[in-house]
């Protein structure tokens, strides 16, 4: 009798758990503020899930958050935003990598920043317009959060 409400009380934590979806478009072209927004990503998300819930977080990069994806950033962001954007990107390294986040960058913003997708971390999807991937992905329930 003891293992079935061990058992019942274990299916009934699992049906509890909550899913928070949400993606994070960063327009921001603040080195210091996407380097924060990026590690808050990070932090949001382990607390969600150190709750027992489950988070499915997907990040749109266009505009001037777009230099962080390139593996030659070190060429064309300022030398003062170069701690910033280094952090950053490893943020959504572990992101991609580790949490298995969608991390999305536009290809219009790309053009626009003088990036060629051969430079784009392997890690990164390009989109041909993020703005069509964030309209989806809220027209799918998840929660719009902008960083700009």
């Amino acid at each position: 009798m003891k293992k079935y409400i061990i058992m019942i009380s274990i299916l009934v934590s699992f049906v509890q758990a909550q899913e928070y979806k949400s993606v994070f478009d960063c327009s921001s072209d603040n080195a210091r503020f996407i380097k924060t927004r990026m590690s808050l990503i990070e932090k949001t998300m382990s607390m969600i899930e150190k709750r027992g819930d489950k988070a499915k977080f997907v990040v749109t990069l266009h505009g001037g958050c777009v230099p962080m994806v390139s593996n030659l950033y070190n060429e064309i962001v300022p030398d003062e935003d170069m701690p910033y954007i280094k952090k950053a990107q490893e943020s959504i390294k572990r992101l991609a990598e580790d949490k298995k986040v969608k991390i999305i960058v536009c290809a219009i913003s790309l053009n626009a920043n003088g990036i060629e997708e051969k430079e784009v971390l392997p890690f990164i999807q390009i989109s041909q317009n993020s703005f069509i991937d964030t309209i989806g992905f809220q027209n799918d329930g998840y929660a719009v959060m902008t960083f700009k």
